[in-house]
C-alpha cells in the first residue's frame, strides 16, 4: 500500500489525458500515439501506456479506439467574408435564371435591407450555359438596387437601379475587369474589377452583427474539425472586427489573416511587419493576379478553347505586382497571389523569382496555381514557392474545364502531385465559400479525385491524385507550414498547441467511398474542448463548456460537388 501511495504522489498532475486512442501525430516519421497528457493549452507528452502512470489529470478521456488528428487547418479560405455573407440570398446550386429571379422575388419580401444581395449563381449548371441579362430584375425592382454574385466570386450581374447607383454607363471603363454589352446596351454583368464599382457602394453590415455572424461560422467550422484558418485578403477595419470578437471571447479559433491588396496599407504594414493578437496573425497580403476559369476571366497564354480570340486578363499591370514584390520581400510579410490561368502563373512566378533570387525561406505562396504550363512547374521548385491549392476545385471544375482549356492544357491542371514535387509539400484549402466549408471533401478530392457522387468512377486525373498521408499533412503540418506556424500546430507533439479532433472512423484506412461519412465527434482548441457532437459523443463532455453542441449547418451545396 506505501508503494502505491508513493507511485501516485509522484505523478505529475495535467489538465487533461487522451488515452486507449489511435493518435495520429503527424510529426517528421508520422508517427502514431496512443496516449496524450495535455497541461495549459499545450501538448507534455505523447507516446504509449507508460504516460499513465507518469501523469494524472483532472479530466480523462477514453477514446475507446477511435483517431485522433491535428486540428484540420484550412489554408485558403475567407472566413470573415463567408460569415458577413448570412444576410444574402443564398443562390448555391440554383439550375436556371427562372429560378434566381424567383428566389430573388421572395427574399425581396423579407429582406431586411434596401439592397438584394444574393450569392451562389453559376451559369454552368443551367441548361443555357450563357450569362443572363438584367431585363427581368429591372423590370420587378425598378427602383431597388439588386446584385447577384457568381459562386467563384469573379462575376456579377446588377440592375439598373445597382448600375446608376455606382454611375456605371455604356462609357465607363475599368482595368482589369468587364462591363459586358450587348447592341450598345448594359446587360448588368460585370466581371472582376468591374464588380468593384458597385461593391464600394453597397453598405456595410453592422460592426456587432459581423461578430455575431463571426461566432455562427465559428461553430459550423469547429463541427468540420477546423481548429484553424487562413483568411485571405481582408480589411483592416475587418482585422479589428475580429480582434474586438475575441476581446469579447466570441472568436477562439485560430485565424491566420492576410491583407487585401490595398495600397494604403503598404506602407504601414511593411514597416511593422508580421503582427499576433492572441489567435490572430497578420502575416501577409493577398494579391489578385487574375479572375477565374468559369467566368473566363483566368489570363491564359493562349485562347480559350471555347471563345476564340479571348485569353482573359490580368486584373493589375504587371508593374504593380513587381513592385509590391520588390516592397515585400524586404519585409517579413508574405506575398500570396492568387492566379489560376497559365499566363497569370508565369507571369507572378518570374516576379516572385526576380526579388527572391534563388533558395529562401520567404514561403510566398501561389493561391490555386490551377493551370500551369509544363515549362513553368520548375519556378516553384527553384525558388521555393509554396502552391496553396484546394482538391475540391477540380471536382467542381472537371464537368467543364476541359471546354475552356481543350485537350492538352488541360493535362497540366488542377496538377497537385506535380507541385508537390517541386518542394515535397503543398499547403490544402477549400476556398470556401466557393467551394463547401466541409474538409472531408477536400480529403476524398485530393486522394480519389472524386466529388461527393462517387463521379468519376476512376477518379479525375487521378495521376495527380496525394496519398492519404500526403492528404493530412496538407490539411495541418503543412498548412502550418505555408504561414510560418509549423512550430505552433499542424502536428500533435510535445510543446505544441493542444488542438485536435476524435473523429468515428479512421481517414488512413477507411474506404474511400466511406469517406464522407467521417463525423468529428470532439474538437479541442488549447485543450479545451470547443464542439461535442452529442450523437456520436463517447463520453460526458467536460464540465463547465456550454453550447457546444452540434449546430445547424448552413451548408454550400454546390451542385458540382454533391
Amino acid at each position: 500500500m506505501m508503494f502505491f501511495c508513493i507511485l501516485f504522489s509522484a505523478q505529475k498532475k495535467v489538465d487533461l489525458i487522451v488515452h486507449n486512442a489511435r493518435i495520429y501525430t503527424v510529426n517528421q516519421n508520422f508517427d502514431i500515439a496512443e496516449v496524450m497528457a495535455i497541461s495549459k493549452g499545450k501538448i507534455v507528452a505523447i507516446g504509449g501506456k507508460e504516460i499513465l502512470k507518469k501523469y494524472t489529470a483532472t479530466q480523462k478521456i477514453d477514446a475507446q479506439g477511435k483517431p485522433v488528428y491535428p486540428g484540420f487547418i484550412d489554408a485558403h479560405c475567407h472566413f470573415t467574408g463567408y460569415a458577413t455573407d448570412r444576410w444574402k440570398s443564398d443562390l448555391v446550386g440554383t439550375k436556371s435564371w427562372e429560378e434566381i429571379v424567383g428566389k430573388i422575388k421572395k427574399y425581396s419580401e423579407t429582406a431586411h435591407k434596401f439592397w438584394l444581395y444574393g450569392r451562389g449563381w453559376d451559369q454552368n449548371d443551367w441548361a443555357v450555359k450563357e450569362y443572363p441579362t438584367k431585363e427581368k430584375l429591372d423590370e420587378l425592382f425598378p427602383n431597388r438596387p439588386v446584385y447577384l454574385k457568381r459562386v467563384d466570386g469573379h462575376a456579377a450581374i446588377a440592375n439598373q437601379k445597382a448600375l446608376d447607383l455606382a454611375k456605371i454607363t455604356t462609357e465607363t471603363k475599368i482595368l482589369g475587369g468587364d462591363i459586358e454589352q450587348k447592341n450598345g446596351k448594359l446587360t448588368g454583368i460585370l466581371v472582376d474589377n468591374a464588380m468593384d464599382l458597385v461593391e464600394k457602394v453597397i453598405p456595410e453590415i453592422e460592426d456587432d452583427l459581423a461578430i455575431k455572424y463571426f461566432g455562427e461560422l465559428q461553430k459550423e467550422c469547429f463541427a468540420f474539425g477546423l481548429t484553424s484558418l487562413h483568411d485571405c485578403g481582408i480589411s483592416e477595419h475587418t482585422l479589428s472586427l475580429l480582434e474586438k470578437s475575441q476581446k469579447q471571447k466570441v472568436l477562439k479559433m485560430n485565424v491566420f489573416a492576410l491583407l487585401s491588396d490595398n495600397p494604403d496599407y503598404y506602407e504601414k504594414w511593411t514597416k511593422k511587419g508580421r503582427y499576433t493578437n492572441g489567435k490572430i496573425t497578420v502575416g501577409g497580403f493577398k494579391v489578385y493576379a487574375d479572375g477565374a476559369l468559369g467566368s473566363r476571366g483566368a489570363c491564359l497564354l493562349s485562347d480559350y478553347h471555347d471563345k476564340p480570340k479571348w485569353r482573359g486578363f490580368l486584373l493589375s499591370e504587371k508593374s504593380h505586382f513587381e513592385n509590391l514584390a520588390k516592397k515585400l520581400v524586404k519585409s517579413d510579410l508574405q506575398m500570396c497571389t492568387h492566379a489560376i490561368g497559365d499566363s497569370a502563373n508565369r507571369e507572378i512566378l518570374k516576379i516572385y523569382g526576380d526579388v527572391l533570387k534563388g533558395k529562401n525561406d520567404k514561403r510566398w505562396r501561389i493561391e490555386h496555381a490551377q493551370i500551369v504550363n509544363p515549362n513553368d512547374f520548375q519556378y516553384f521548385g527553384k525558388y521555393n514557392i509554396v502552391p496553396s491549392v484546394q482538391p475540391t476545385h477540380a471536382t467542381s471544375d472537371m464537368y467543364w474545364a476541359e471546354e475552356r482549356l481543350g485537350s492538352e492544357r488541360i493535362k497540366t491542371a488542377y496538377a497537385y502531385q506535380d507541385l508537390l514535387k517541386q518542394n515535397g509539400w503543398v499547403a490544402l484549402g477549400t476556398d470556401f465559400p466557393v467551394e463547401d466549408i466541409n474538409p472531408f471533401k477536400t480529403f476524398l478530392a485530393s486522394l480519389a479525385r472524386k466529388d461527393a457522387q462517387n463521379y468519376p468512377e476512376n477518379g479525375f486525373q487521378k495521376e495527380n491524385a496525394l496519398t492519404r498521408e500526403q492528404t493530412l499533412r496538407g490539411m495541418t503540418i503543412w498548412a502550418a507550414k505555408s504561414v510560418f506556424q509549423e512550430k505552433e500546430r499542424g502536428s500533435l507533439e510535445v510543446g505544441k498547441n493542444a488542438d485536435f479532433i476524435i473523429l468515428n472512423q479512421d481517414l488512413m484506412n477507411i474506404d474511400e467511398k466511406d469517406i464522407l461519412k467521417t463525423n468529428v465527434l470532439k474538437t479541442f482548441v488549447d485543450g479545451k474542448i470547443v464542439f461535442i457532437d452529442l450523437i456520436y459523443d463517447i463520453e460526458n463532455s467536460a464540465p463547465g463548456y456550454l453550447d457546444i453542441k452540434k449546430p445547424k449547418i448552413i451548408e454550400n451545396k454546390n451542385p458540382q460537388i454533391k
